[in-house]
């Protein structure tokens, strides 16, 4: 602004000494600090509005969609893959584990725990607890 203005009274000093006509100087001289004034008006008008546009706008839009885009892609990928990743990992893992468990040599000291407690009038949890402690025993120790 002080440059623009310096660049008025210059040129306004100029005309002055060329004898131009004093409409000349004030039209010289208003030009000068309109041109500065809408300079600076819209300069800062436009640099504080689109800072401030870009700052709140921008920043809430990319704020609230990445977050909600993040949170529910994350979720969603979390509860369905880790979940069904889990889910059929365990179920496969029990059913296989178990499925081999019954079929393989160790079978027969299951079979005889839980016909020993068949044999002593035992209620079913305790043949179901029992058969489910000799497996998990079995797991450890195999």
């Amino acid at each position: 602004m002080q440059v623009i203005y310096m660049h008025a009274r210059t040129e306004a000093h100029a005309h002055k000494h060329t004898n131009a006509p004093i409409h000349t100087y004030i039209h010289t001289y208003m030009h000068a600090c309109m041109h500065a004034c809408i300079h600076t008006y819209i300069h800062t008008y436009i640099h504080t509005y689109i800072h401030t546009y870009i700052h709140t706008y921008i920043h809430t839009y990319i704020h609230t969609y990445i977050h909600t885009y993040i949170h529910t892609y994350i979720h969603t990928y979390i509860h369905t893959y880790i979940h069904t990743y889990i889910h059929t990992y365990i179920h496969i893992y029990i059913h296989t584990y178990i499925h081999t468990y019954i079929h393989t040599r160790k079978r027969t000291h299951t079979r005889t725990d839980a016909h020993a407690h068949t044999h002593t009038n035992a209620p079913i949890h305790t043949y179901i607890h029992t058969y489910i402690h000799a497996c998990i025993h079995t797991y450890i120790h195999t």
